[in-house]
């Protein structure tokens, strides 16, 4: 090894992830408006200049957020519901399971309650939010839905009113770890949570036989 190199370098290529990955961090603490470039370039390991380099502004680095560290998670909703023609029950638990999993383990919900605590100040945030997570989430769970009344498995009722039941507990349940548990109220199990809603939901929602 030659005197005076580094052991290690960082690859360039690997710098866009590491912020787009600090800046979820920096905005599920912070928030947009307090979260500054310079915190989210210190959490990443890189200069603020550096941030320049790959983001022009603080709402280019929430898209690549969304687009890179959330999307992907619900895109594999849109994929269990598009390859599972049925039994209902086995995709409801399946999408519940990974929901569970990843809203236990990543700053999902402190982002989203970012967006909806900021939304007024920053409709841009809720615009983005909505087109590129929730409506394409709630569009997957809503046919899903539809083809599983069609086969005679889910009683009668608005398709999208029923997915709008199914997802509402998960949303609550990050809110409540992000605004409660922190002032001292008890946290509870969210993947437990998202299993026991799932099979209350099922009952609920099946077609009582003839």
């Amino acid at each position: 090894m030659l005197p005076g190199k580094p052991k290690f370098r960082r690859r360039k290529e690997a710098r866009p992830a590491e912020i787009v990955q600090a800046a979820m961090e920096v905005f599920a603490e912070k928030g947009f408006a307090a979260a500054k470039l310079e915190e989210i370039a210190a959490r990443a390991g890189v200069s603020k200049g550096a941030v320049y380099l790959y983001f022009e502004t603080k709402d280019d680095i929430f898209r690549a957020v969304v687009d890179t560290a959330i999307a992907p998670n619900l895109q594999v909703i849109r994929s269990m519901a598009a390859a599972h023609p049925g039994p209902f029950a086995d995709l409801v638990r399946g999408i519940f399971g990974h929901m569970g999993g990843v809203l236990e383990t990543t700053r999902v919900g402190g982002v989203a309650k970012m967006v909806i605590a900021e939304a007024r100040n920053f409709p841009e945030l809720a615009r983005i939010w909505h087109d590129q997570l929730v409506a394409h989430a709630l569009g997957a769970v809503t046919d899903a839905i539809a083809n599983a009344q069609a086969r005679g498995e889910v009683r009668e009722g608005d398709p999208r009113l029923f997915a709008i039941e199914l997802i509402s507990p998960l949303l609550l349940s990050v809110l409540w770890r992000e605004t409660f548990v922190p002032i001292g109220a008890p946290s509870f199990d969210i993947r437990q949570l998202a299993h026991q809603h799932a099979e209350t939901m099922l009952r609920g929602m099946a077609k009582e036989a003839a």
